[in-house]
């Protein structure tokens, strides 16, 4: 396969042209790291947009920058930092878990994808970060969607169906999105040895307070024991960790006031704010999945049916379960098998409800299933007209997200 690393817009288009008059399949990248998601794409020309660098706009008092859709993401969290302000929706880095370095996704990646992290139950999810792109169409047509601020758009909201597309609408040159202030200290309150059901009750009662949790997960065991914060690996068992985020002067009292909404769960500890983000860290790059090839997959359901979709699909395989978002997103590890579990994790699905995403597995098997969640008629035949309108040669990342799309 031949690969373009086009420095400028004009020269993307133009690659971009030049493909769709060969009819000539394109595998659309940022650095690369989440290549290994979706089924494999079979294209003649691979384009990267890892040249497309730099903070165009920022304006801190505004809350607002914008940046080309091949800047690393580490480089825009260094210079947010400078200015006490992060990306709330805490985007998640997959690149360890897919064998690559931690730290090198895109910050146009990160909208392509529309991934976010455990800060997601309390801030949203990237989408609702993004203001504008700009990008160009399978057909070559340059253009933009949204602005510099919110409420600003006419029309169809051109960021929300391009953020998420995984690549297979147009090709973003460069986003504009909201950040916000840096939260002063965290601190976590941990619960150890918790069953699933337990855990899960526990966390949505956290989120039920008005104390602003921003983080809810449960770690099953097998997994808690891969944690890299040696004490709490080292109890061999179960955790479950409610976060706060805030001003210094209330930090204290909102703990405080958790416990006591919590008690009837059993004994908390706590992780102060040097602990606290170092845990949420490790768990920001997945550290508890790494180190292995076992499929891998990420289930969004209803918060109180997590527990009961990990226990249908550990009664046809072995299932490790990583819960985030208070048990709307799973994230779980099965048996290797020929289709990685494909039909068995289909099978609970549509009796529980949800969706369920192989991130992990041998190229031979993302090949030969369905990788991502199959759609239903309407909503399949609404996704077909949009990609017709966007990509009308059917080009971008052709078979990516489903074999025929």
């Amino acid at each position: 396969m031949k690969s373009a690393r086009p420095g400028s817009e004009r020269e993307l288009q133009r690659l971009i042209i030049d493909a769709v008059r060969a009819e000539m399949p394109v595998e659309v990248l940022g650095a690369g790291t989440k290549r290994n998601i979706g089924r494999p794409v079979n294209a003649g020309l691979a384009i990267t947009t890892a040249s497309l660098r730099g903070v165009t706009l920022y304006e801190p008092t505004e809350l607002v920058m914008g940046a080309r859709a091949g800047t690393p993401l580490a480089d825009i969290e260094e210079r947010l930092a400078v200015k006490g302000q992060m990306l709330a929706f805490e985007p998640i880095d997959l690149g360890p878990v897919l064998g690559g370095a931690a730290g090198s996704g895109t910050i146009g990646a990160v909208f392509a994808t529309n991934l976010s992290g455990s800060r997601r139950v309390m801030s949203g999810g990237a989408r609702d970060h993004l203001l504008g792109i700009e990008a160009i169409t399978g057909a070559g047509q340059a253009f933009r969607g949204g602005g510099r601020v919110m409420k600003n758009v006419t029309g169809y909201d051109l960021c929300r169906a391009v953020c998420g597309s995984w690549g297979t609408l147009a090709v973003m040159t460069s986003v504009i999105f909201k950040v916000l202030p840096r939260p002063e200290r965290t601190g976590t309150l941990i619960f150890l040895g918790l069953d699933d059901t337990s855990a899960i009750e526990a966390l949505c009662a956290a989120l039920g307070t008005p104390f602003e949790v921003s983080g809810a997960i449960h770690l099953q065991a097998p997994l808690a024991a891969r944690l890299k914060h040696a004490g709490l690996a080292a109890t061999q068992k179960a955790v479950t960790a409610v976060r706060i985020e805030t001003f210094e002067s209330s930090l204290r009292y909102r703990l405080d006031r958790l416990k006591e909404a919590l008690r009837a769960f059993g004994e908390i500890h706590e992780l102060d704010d040097a602990s606290s983000l170092a845990f949420w860290k490790e768990l920001r790059q997945l550290s508890v999945l790494q180190g292995n090839a076992a499929p891998l997959w990420r289930i969004s359901t209803a918060p109180r049916s997590g527990p009961t979709v990990v226990a249908a699909i550990a009664r046809y395989m072995e299932c490790r379960a990583f819960y985030d978002w208070s048990g709307g997103l799973i994230w779980a590890e099965v048996l290797d098998t020929a289709d990685a579990g494909a039909g068995d994790v289909r099978r609970v699905i549509a009796s529980h409800g949800g969706h369920a995403t192989l991130v992990r597995a041998a190229p031979a098997v993302r090949a030969g299933i369905d990788v991502f969640q199959p759609l239903e008629p309407d909503l399949d035949a609404i996704t077909r007209g949009i990609k017709a309108v966007f990509d009308p040669a059917d080009i971008l990342n052709r078979g990516r997200l489903l074999a025929n799309l």
